[in-house]
């Protein structure tokens, strides 16, 4: 197994990215997942780790990154050290972010025997489901789209939502983390770049326009994203798959930290249906 984590990828004029790469060294030709974490998430939460050596062990390279602004560091890419560049985030940084490693991927891999760039899927967690589907309807380099406990709505979430005049006056709101206790920003700019972007931040004619094969998984006990959303995507698309993961919540009842060598049946399940719609 072939595993390097923490790889940087340097931008000009924009925040570095860190990219971690699993992949059989003894297959050629693997097809490429490319995960995208969620909302107050990144790549080291949980047991991603571990779902990403189950992907990688059946032959399907995976990688995973932090978006630039989700608060980690290149020094410190676990929780959110960086509350400043959380709070300059916004859907369209996003859409960039996942463009420059899909480039990086097709150049970093083009002579790698192992990979296959002509086979790229996107994996896409919460929110980082939605921005897999918007760059899954613009971008011909993606062949397949997965999507978990995804959201369908950008325009209904918190960060686009709420008193605008107060917000606006302000310049910032802000959101508490459950598990670290931070005060987390969100500055008015996100507003800002939502209705600047309206069109092309819209999932339902992203999910409408869909070319390529969206498999849709959700846990029936995620009371993060309703499931109501995973079907609403499913009838937007009906050439789409959908799996419900019975007794699963958000995040497939994993936890962070998460210290233990197994994962749960639930994630372990959903594995399994990323691994056959792959292969």
């Amino acid at each position: 197994m072939q595993i390097e984590k923490n790889q940087i990828l340097k931008r000009e004029n924009k925040k570095p990215i860190l990219i971690d790469t699993f992949y059989d060294e003894n297959k050629t030709k693997q097809p490429i997942v490319i995960f995208c974490h969620g909302y107050k998430g990144f790549k080291d939460w949980g047991a991603w780790d571990l779902m990403a050596k189950s992907i990688a062990e059946a032959g399907i390279g995976l990688i995973k990154f932090n978006f630039s602004h989700n608060g980690g560091t290149v020094e410190n890419p676990i929780d959110f050290p960086d509350l400043e560049a959380f709070g300059n985030n916004n859907y369209s940084k996003e859409l960039d972010d996942l463009n420059d490693v899909i480039n990086w991927v097709a150049k970093e891999f083009k002579d790698n025997l192992n990979l296959a760039v002509n086979n790229i899927a996107l994996l896409g967690h919460s929110r980082g489901g939605g921005i897999s589907i918007l760059k899954a309807s613009e971008d011909k380099r993606v062949k397949k789209l997965i999507t978990l406990a995804s959201v369908c709505d950008f325009a209904k979430r918190t960060a686009t939502i709420g008193d605008l005049k107060e917000w606006k006056e302000n310049g910032v709101k802000y959101v508490v983390n459950g598990r670290t206790k931070q005060q987390m920003p969100h500055y008015y700019q996100f507003y800002e770049d939502f209705k600047a972007n309206k069109e092309r931040l819209y999932i339902e004619s992203a999910e409408k326009r869909l070319q390529i094969p969206h498999l849709i998984i959700h846990g029936d006990k995620d009371t993060s994203v309703n499931i109501d959303e995973a079907y609403a995507l499913h009838q937007w698309n009906p050439n789409s798959y959908i799996q419900i993961i019975e007794g699963a919540d958000h995040v497939f009842n994993i936890r962070h930290p998460w210290t233990k060598e197994a994962i749960t049946e639930e994630l372990s399940e959903v594995i399994t249906h990323i691994i056959n719609f792959m292969q």
